[in-house]
This record gives structure tokens, C-alpha cells and sequence, in this order.
């Protein structure tokens, strides 16, 4: 066999049996955010405002994760206030700049009883959703409606409603060759 078939024959051979190779993976995307909370805490007829802070990390394009605080007080000066920490998953998908999603946390509300007097804690669920509105690639506005239930807290449970409006900072995924 001459060396130019031998050299073909070789050539051809890993076009033949080669696979695709991946061009990119997204390491994941991560935004943080504050704003503003507004909760119907359950056990008075008020709305009690507070601040919010969370933290997202999708690693897949429609999932992710979250962690999240709210802080809801009385406004009127009785002392009464909620605060919770919770981490859970999300949903998501993205249309254009609008980014819907859903999401189920887990985690722990204290509750702070009039006059200050007692700050106990208690384990809690919430589901909600939002979206997110993407005004820049790092700036995102979030307007979120959660509901909550407090497992442990006595006489049948705690069930407030909290509306967040926020800013996020997005931190985009990056892309890397394999």
C-alpha cells in the first residue's frame, strides 16, 4: 500500500467515528436582590411592612434554586413582627425580558409577640411566584406574591401573605469550552 492511501485512509478515519463535541455548558446564573415587603400577617387586620433579601442560583434553564429573608414589623409600635428564612426551589422559564416563575421553600419564622417580650421560632412552609423583568442584562425588577405556613406555631398554624417589589444584580453564567 502506498504511503499517500495509507495517509487518506488514516485521515478519514477520525471524521468517521468521531463524536460531537459540546461548544459550551452554563456554569450557572446567580442574582441577589433587596426591596421592599408588604405583609398580611395572619393574626391581626393590618398590613406590616418590611424589607426582603434573596439570592438565586439556576444551574439548568428552567431550574433553580433560592434563598430568601423577609422581615415584617408592626408599623404602629406594638413590637409584633415576623421574620423568616427560607431555601427552596423554583421554576422558571423566560420570555424575553419576562421571566415567570414558581417556587417551594422550606425554613424557620421567628415570631416576635408584643412588647417584644418573646421571640420564638417555628418551622414553616411557602409556595409563590413572581417574575422577574429583566431592565438591563445585570438589573432585574422582581415583583413576588408568597404564601406561608407556619407547621409548628400553635392553635392550627400561622398563614401570612407577603408581596415583595425588588432589584436584583444578575450575575450571568458563564460559558466554558470542554
Amino acid at each position: 500500500m502506498s504511503r499517500t492511501a495509507l495517509t487518506v485512509l488514516l485521515g478519514l478515519a477520525s471524521p468517521l467515528f468521531s463524536q460531537a463535541i459540546p461548544t459550551a455548558s452554563r456554569v450557572a446564573d446567580v442574582q441577589v436582590g433587596a426591596g421592599y415587603a408588604a405583609g398580611s400577617p395572619d393574626y391581626i387586620h393590618r398590613t406590616f411592612p418590611g424589607i426582603t433579601a434573596y439570592a438565586d442560583v439556576d444551574l439548568r434553564s428552567h431550574f433553580g434554586g433560592e434563598m430568601e429573608f423577609h422581615d415584617i414589623f408592626d408599623s404602629q409600635g406594638s413590637g409584633m413582627a415576623q421574620r423568616t428564612y427560607e431555601l427552596g426551589a423554583r421554576y422558571l422559564r423566560t420570555y424575553g425580558p419576562l421571566v415567570p416563575y414558581a417556587k417551594g421553600l422550606f425554613g424557620i419564622g421567628q415570631f416576635k409577640y408584643p412588647q417584644g417580650l418573646t421571640v420564638l421560632d417555628y418551622w414553616m412552609f411557602a409556595g409563590g411566584g413572581g417574575i422577574d423583568y429583566k431592565l438591563t442584562e445585570r438589573i432585574h425588577l422582581r415583583g413576588e406574591y408568597e404564601y406561608q405556613k407556619w407547621i409548628s406555631f400553635p392553635n392550627g398554624g400561622l398563614h401570612p401573605q407577603i408581596v415583595t417589589f425588588a432589584v436584583a444584580y444578575h450575575f450571568p453564567g458563564t460559558l466554558r469550552r470542554r
